[in-house]
Order: C-alpha cells, then sequence, then structure tokens
C-alpha cells in the first residue's frame, strides 16, 4: 500500500468553504476513482488555517492513474469552477508518500 499525506495551507476564511466541498462531494467522487481517504483532520491551532487527510492506493502506478482520472473527471472540474468563483480555496498543497514500517501492522 501506499499513503499519500496531502497537506493544505487553506485560504484564511475559507476553511469551511473546502471542509464543506470535501464532505459534501471530493470525496465521494475520489471514491469513484478508486482512492479512499483514510482519515482526515484539520489543524488543532485554528489560526494556522491548515488541513490534512490520508489517501490510500494500491501503489504508484495506480495512484498516478486515479488521480489524473480525478482531475479529469468533469464533476470535478465543475465543482472546483463553482467552489472557486470567489477565488481559489487554498493556497498550496504539500504531498507525502509514505509506506508502513516493516514492524507494524494495522488490523
Amino acid at each position: 500500500m501506499l499513503y499519500e499525506l496531502r497537506i493544505y495551507q487553506v485560504v484564511p476564511g475559507r476553511m469551511q468553504a473546502i471542509l464543506d466541498r470535501f464532505r459534501d462531494d471530493t470525496i465521494r467522487i475520489f471514491a469513484k476513482h478508486d482512492m479512499k481517504v483514510t482519515n482526515f483532520w484539520v489543524d488543532v491551532d485554528e489560526s494556522k488555517d491548515r488541513l490534512y487527510y490520508v489517501l490510500e492506493h494500491l501503489d504508484a502506478a495506480s495512484r498516478e492513474r486515479n488521480f489524473q482520472a480525478f482531475l479529469e473527471d468533469p464533476e470535478w472540474l465543475e465543482l472546483k469552477e463553482r467552489t472557486e468563483q470567489n477565488g481559489p480555496l487554498h493556497e498550496n498543497i504539500d504531498i507525502v508518500y509514505m509506506k508502513n514500517a516493516p514492524f507494524f501492522q494495522m488490523d
């Protein structure tokens, strides 16, 4: 398994809008493209405007294929355009790819 930690620096004042977009549509669209969100967090220090989540992929090749299909999905493109009419919801995204340590097994 390949895990993808995505860290969003959210535009100040837009946190609720991006959370709503994930809750109402984005996670469902991810699932259409075989991308599973394993967990979702917001920073305890709300002034940092950071959002974190982990996507689970079978491997790097499936990650690339599935994410490209997501980015080209007409439903996603319409959603992004509609929810960003007043500007982008995030300033940047940091991505970290991870795998389980050999000694650790999740139940």
